[in-house]
């Protein structure tokens, strides 16, 4: 190959390069335009008007949109933190297994099932926990709520009471935990498996155990790994819709009782049962809380790139 066809070469590549990281500008560009637009009607709206025409929000309580979407981003917020809780131990743990502990075999098979795993469609999770989960774990609720009700989020109802149906939000986060568990695993592990061999042996010669070697040369190499995996996960857990919704027997409020009925709901999950019902105005409103779940992805998202980069400059620095 000559100079000029290789010099050819690399003003196309780099023009298609161009182009693609240009096409998903301009696609968030796009995406975020719409939601303003559509959302417009409901955003400049003092009336009330537009927010009750959404079934769920009647006038005479007097809810506006802006509380609305205040219960409903606590709510999205509270499940998918309870989610990432439960998940992102599990998931480094079944990682650092899969790469450093397991046999090869052993590891290639764990490997493909965590793959599969996150293929699943969301509705098979929903109807999983739905059916399957929430009887299982109801019991569980009550015998918790008995004997660590005093911690706010076991705490049961005003009344005394917890949900006796187990379609609570603790139920709706231990699916979205099941849920994310593959995604935050499987880029985990693949961060894990980079970590330079000779770090590792460095570190195993001085004496460490393999403890210690994982706390010396793995974590520290793969911490921004670790860091964007579980913020993609967060990701997946604050725009689930369908799983959630078969969970959970919504409801509004600011509770931290995690096993409250009719307590809370996520703002997909919201959207998804009264799309079906809303008039054009009702449309309106039900997009400007998706412009919200838009914006806090997006402030997420922005978050965990100024951590990495700031670990980035840390480790440089040191």
């Amino acid at each position: 190959m000559t100079a000029h066809t290789e010099r050819a070469a690399n003003k196309v590549f780099f023009g298609l390069s161009a182009t693609a990281a240009t096409l998903i500008l301009v696609t968030l560009a796009a995406v975020a335009t719409f939601l303003l637009v559509e959302a417009w009607p409901a955003l400049t709206d003092t009336s009330g008007e537009v927010a009750a025409k959404i079934s769920w929000v009647r006038p005479d309580e007097g809810q506006s949109l802006i509380e609305l979407a205040g219960f409903l981003v606590f709510g999205t917020v509270l499940i998918s933190a309870v989610a990432l809780l439960i998940a992102t131990p599990l998931s480094i743990g079944i990682a650092l297994f899969i790469s450093h502990f397991a046999p090869r075999k052993l590891a290639q098979g764990l490997g493909y099932m965590i793959d599969l795993l996150a293929a699943i469609p969301s509705v098979v999770y929903g109807l999983w926990g739905a059916i399957v989960v929430i009887p299982v774990l109801q019991p569980a609720y009550e015998w918790i709520s008995t004997y660590f009700g005093w911690i706010p989020l076991f705490a049961p109802a005003a009344d005394g009471t917890i949900s006796s149906t187990g379609r609570v939000a603790m139920s709706a986060g231990i699916v979205l935990a099941i849920m994310v568990v593959p995604i935050i695993t499987a880029v985990t592990r693949e961060v894990f498996l980079q970590t330079p061999k000779l770090h590792e042996e460095a570190a195993l010669a001085m004496g460490a155990t393999r403890w210690e070697m994982i706390r010396m040369a793995v974590f520290p190499f793969a911490r921004s790994g670790m860091i964007g995996a579980t913020m993609l996960g967060l990701g997946r857990a604050l725009g689930e819709t369908m799983a959630v919704y078969m969970i959970l027997s919504v409801g509004l409020s600011y509770s931290f009782g995690l096993f409250n009925a009719a307590s809370h709901n996520t703002i997909a999950s919201f959207i998804a049962g009264q799309f079906p019902e809303a008039n054009t105005q009702g449309v309106s409103a039900l997009i400007a809380l998706g412009l919200a779940l838009f914006i806090i992805t997006l402030l997420v998202n922005m978050l965990a790139r100024w951590i990495v980069a700031r670990r980035a400059e840390f480790s440089g620095a040191n």
